[in-house]
C-alpha cells in the first residue's frame, strides 16, 4: 500500500515503514503526526484519488529528527559593472517514518 501526501508545499509517495525528510514541521522528536492532505492511495490494481484530497484518509508518522541541510551558494553577478553579491542558505527539515497509512 502507498499513498502521495501533501506537506511543505511538496508531494511525496510514501509507503509504511520508509523514513523521508520533509519541510520542517513544529513537533517535538517522538511525536506522533497525522497527515490528512492524500490526494491518492494505491493498493495493488486499486487506486482511490481524491478531489483534491481522499477524505477521511490519514497517513501517521513518527518524528526522527529535525536537522538542517547543507548550505546553498547564490552567486548573482553582472559583468562590467562591478557588481557581485553571494548569499548562503540552509533549509531546515524533519526527517519523518511513516507507520502507517487508513483510508
Amino acid at each position: 500500500m502507498y499513498a502521495v501526501i501533501v506537506t511543505g508545499g511538496k508531494q511525496y509517495r510514501v509507503m509504511k515503514g520508509e523514513t523521508l525528510r520533509v519541510e520542517k514541521l513544529d513537533a517535538e522528536v517522538g511525536a506522533k503526526v497525522d497527515i490528512d492532505k492524500v490526494l491518492l492511495i494505491g493498493n495493488g490494481e486499486t487506486i482511490s484519488v481524491g478531489t483534491p484530497n481522499i477524505a477521511g484518509a490519514l497517513v501517521s508518522a513518527t518524528i526522527k529528527s529535525h536537522g538542517r541541510l547543507e548550505k546553498i551558494r547564490i552567486v548573482k553577478f553582472r559583468r562590467r559593472k562591478h557588481h557581485r553579491k553571494q548569499m548562503g542558505h540552509r533549509q531546515h527539515y524533519t526527517e519523518i517514518e511513516i507507520t502507517g497509512i487508513t483510508g
